[in-house]
């Protein structure tokens, strides 16, 4: 019985470090078609007839979009980046053709959430936008919701933030604005962490390291119970 059971575990964890090595492999194909997407030249963000088909593709293109901000819309929503703790500034963005796109102007300070208090920085009239296409963060961050009664936002909710601003005809993406500096220094673009963990190769040589020594484990009570075998068949039967 002990042979069948390790022989059934030693087949499981071979399972298992070859499904990492696969899962490394889509991996680091999904990191090079994303750098791929960052680096490329910038193209016209979707339009409203592109919107049923934005997916995980789309997701880190590189895109640029025009239109007039709508200042007194926008959404904080609370943020961690090397600057330390403050907030992103989610701001709609109106196109031309009357569709809106919230656009993360980037990352401002807690002291700084008024807007009163980086006036400068609330561009107005026709501009133009350059980032990348972000897929939507519904619901909120992990353990944290977004509380729409009290206005907290801990993840960009596209659908969500759209509501709660009375918006119609809004992307169903938005786009993290790139390091252009905004007048008066914020908010402060480009601030756009993409990583992505890794660690399948380690999971592989994890899972084939206890293959090899519960594989070394059966052979060594085999060849412990066939010596005892020969041990006895040697001595021959005792004799009272």
């Amino acid at each position: 019985m002990f042979g069948v059971g390790a022989g059934l575990v030693f087949v499981v964890l071979l399972g298992l470090g070859t499904w990492q090595v696969e899962r490394r492999a889509w991996k680091l194909d999904l990191i090079a078609r994303v750098d791929a997407r960052v680096h490329a030249p910038a193209v016209p963000a979707p339009g409203p007839a592109d919107w049923p088909r934005v997916g995980p593709d789309d997701a880190y293109r590189h895109v640029r979009l025009s239109g007039t901000f709508l200042n007194d819309r926008e959404t904080l929503v609370q943020a961690v980046t090397e600057r330390g703790g403050g907030f992103w500034v989610l701001t709609p963005l109106r196109r031309t053709d009357g569709s809106l796109v919230l656009v993360n102007r980037g990352f401002v300070p807690g002291d700084r959430r008024d807007p009163a208090t980086r006036e400068p920085g609330q561009v107005a009239g026709e501009t133009t936008v350059t980032g990348l296409l972000r897929l939507t963060e519904p619901k909120g961050a992990f353990l944290r919701s977004n509380d729409l009664t009290d206005d907290r936002w801990y993840s960009r909710d596209v659908a969500a933030i759209a509501a709660a601003r009375g918006l119609t005809e809004v992307a169903p993406y938005f786009v993290d604005a790139d390091a252009t500096p905004n007048p008066g220094g914020l908010p402060v673009g480009g601030l756009t962490v993409i990583a992505f963990p890794n660690n399948h190769l380690v999971y592989a040589i994890t899972w084939y390291g206890m293959a090899l020594m519960l594989a070394g484990a059966m052979v060594y009570v085999l060849r412990g119970g066939r010596a005892k075998d020969l041990d006895a068949e040697v001595r021959g039967p005792r004799r009272g």
